[in-house]
């Protein structure tokens, strides 16, 4: 069930975490898309605070190329500012091997460890915390964390957004204080700007590569439903890099370097990046409220291209055209109509889509955006409240959910479980699933989008899921998918 990508992505690219509007590309010759928008505030704990690396400064390998050295442009500042807080994460896995034929067919044997991956990541506070990729830790039974000074912890999983591919883990280690990278302001990165990629990929010591921004909004699968944002880099990004830091010559982290486009799995020349706001408010969400807060605007809609303008008679190119308003949302109650063309939010310019997704990625329902519009050549900005986003997809038994409401759990006589709002998938679209409710997955009771998130998340992708519907008649039916 799982989509392969014309290019390999060395890294699992999530969706667009907080971002659930539906996209349809206005372009010629492209096919109409299902996605969907969301939401930070702009506040952390004192403790994401801005602090000097104090400690004797190891040496560290970076690539310098000669058009920054031609500027005198000094990256040792920020590499020593970000090298110590750059650490090595390794996936334990525990397995059973089989010592008989029996024992294969029992599912026993004998419980054995592996190290199944590993990858970077960057430490953001001082008493531990650390942002890394969800792919790097994903299934992990054990998760261990090596320091720039070789001393190594255990680790624990805090929160995960795939989606985003972002994943909040914990030191296991109390008293301790570490170095640790500050977040800075991804949205004020431009096109041009040096930066440094810092990984620990070889659990050596940090190394650290020099390159510019080359570009922003980027999203790597059109056909994808979950729309991403990356920043993209010329930094060199290889494979174990992926959770590391991507700082400004300031030493403050703008993105989590997450992915790389190649034939080969090894860098050539482009890498992408979780922009840092967008990690900042997964963080926030995870550590506030234990799961990740998202928002919808209420439209669906796309890029406006240069076909639509024309038969819009539109005189500009650029913006976000709205195709449909979803009722009772922010976007209708603030008066967005169909037709409408998105051109900024909070003074930020919107041009394409993935702007959209990229500012929209970093608020959370009930954030009230100024949003700017044109309509009828006359422009005009409302101010829309973002409404929370409760849907999810389970996506390997290919429909979509959301939380029961008290008259759907009446209906089916049940005191518990989610409801079914679609089938994502044509083998699933044939049984009348819409409105039925869910009650268990994996014999675990649910009652909320939030429990299935839960469950989903923590399984190994290769397990079987075994799902308990509710009938029309309130039988309950048991259903395994692999």
């Amino acid at each position: 069930m799982k989509k392969l990508l014309s290019l390999l992505l060395v890294g699992v690219l999530g969706g667009a975490s907080a971002l659930f509007i539906q996209k349809y590309v206005i372009q010629e010759d492209s096919p109409n898309e299902s996605l969907e928008v969301s939401e930070v505030s702009d506040t952390l704990p004192t403790s994401f605070a801005l602090q000097q690396n104090t400690n004797n400064t190891p040496q560290v390998s970076y690539t310098s190329n000669s058009l920054a050295a031609a500027t005198n442009i000094d990256f040792t500042v920020a590499a020593e500012n970000t090298v110590n807080a750059v650490v090595h994460v390794k996936n334990v896995t525990t397995y059973r091997r089989p010592r008989n034929y029996m024992d294969y067919l029992r599912n026993g044997g004998v419980l054995e460890k592996a190290i199944t991956g590993a990858g970077s990541g960057v430490i953001i506070t001082e008493d531990g915390y650390i942002v890394t990729n969800n792919h790097v830790i994903k299934g992990a039974s054990e998760i261990k964390v090596t320091l720039n000074n070789n001393r190594t912890y255990n680790a624990s999983v805090v929160g995960t957004e795939p989606n985003a591919d972002i994943a909040l883990l914990k030191i296991d280690h109390e008293g301790e204080t570490f170095d640790y990278v500050p977040f800075g302001d991804s949205d004020t990165t431009k096109i041009g700007e040096w930066v440094l990629a810092v990984g620990n990929p070889f659990n050596l010591t940090s190394t650290v590569t020099a390159g510019i921004i080359s570009a922003k909004a980027r999203d790597l699968d059109e056909n994808d439903t979950n729309l991403q944002s990356f920043i993209q880099t010329d930094a060199a990004i290889n494979p174990g890099n992926s959770g590391g830091a991507l700082v400004n010559t300031q030493g403050e982290l703008i993105g989590i370097n997450t992915a790389i486009t190649s034939q080969t799995g090894s860098y050539i020349g482009y890498a992408f990046a979780v922009p840092s706001n967008h990690a900042k408010k997964i963080v926030q969400d995870i550590l506030e409220y234990g799961d990740v807060q998202k928002g919808i605007l209420g439209i669906k809609g796309g890029t406006l291209s240069e076909k639509a303008a024309k038969e819009l008679d539109l005189d500009f190119l650029r913006g976000v055209y709205v195709s449909e308003v979803t009722i009772n949302t922010g976007a209708d109650k603030a008066g967005i109509k169909k037709g409408d063309i998105v051109t900024n939010i909070d003074g930020v310019d919107i041009n394409k889509f993935e702007d959209l997704a990229a500012y929209i990625n970093t608020k959370r329902p009930n954030d009230i955006l100024n949003v700017t519009v044109q309509r009828n050549n006359k422009q005009m900005t409302l101010p829309v409240e973002l409404t929370l986003y409760q849907v999810y997809a389970i996506k390997d038994v290919g429909v979509e959910i959301t939380n029961a409401t008290k008259a759907d759990l009446k209906k089916f006589n049940a005191n518990h479980g989610v409801k079914i709002t679609r089938a994502l998938t044509r083998s699933m679209q044939g049984y009348g699933l819409e409105g039925i409710i869910i009650t268990e997955i994996d014999k675990k009771k649910v009652n909320s989008v939030a429990d299935v998130k839960k469950i989903i998340q923590s399984k190994d992708e290769r397990e079987d899921i075994v799902v308990t519907f509710l009938d029309q008649s309130g039988e309950k039916k048991h259903f395994i998918f692999n």
